[in-house]
């Protein structure tokens, strides 16, 4: 019986203590800099369209929405996928995902091309330091 009790205190400390580490969650310096720069990819996207809860916007103007959400919820995301699933995929208002209208016409998931810019960042880093 007491070894059951001390397991029970033992598993809710852990539990305490995961939720403490993530609430005070914020990403790295090395993820916090591939945030910046997928930021920065976007607002120089001139010739793209983002669409935002049924309206146009420019590059410009999403990368700075972008921006306000991550300002925003930083202290609850660790990874630079955190950032687009939570800051740059969907509205937090309406549910409804964004969208990108690229040059062709083609009309694609937000989170969708921007987890394909984020590979290609990362990739660019790899090469860099290795």
């Amino acid at each position: 019986m007491a070894s059951f009790k001390f397991f029970r205190a033992a598993l809710l400390a852990l539990l305490f203590g995961t939720c403490a580490i993530l609430a005070h969650a914020t990403p790295s310096a090395a993820e916090d800099k591939l945030i910046d720069t997928l930021i920065q990819r976007v607002s120089k996207m001139s010739a793209m369209v983002f669409l935002r809860n049924g309206n146009e916007y420019t590059a410009a103007d999403a990368a700075k929405h972008m921006q306000a959400k991550y300002d925003h919820f930083k202290k609850e995301l660790v990874t630079a996928e955190d950032f687009i699933e939570r800051c740059a995929s969907r509205s937090e208002m309406t549910g409804q995902a964004y969208k990108v209208k690229l040059n062709d016409g083609v009309v694609k998931d937000a989170n969708e091309f921007l987890n394909a810019e984020l590979r290609a960042l990362r990739q660019q880093v790899k090469k860099a330091s290795g």
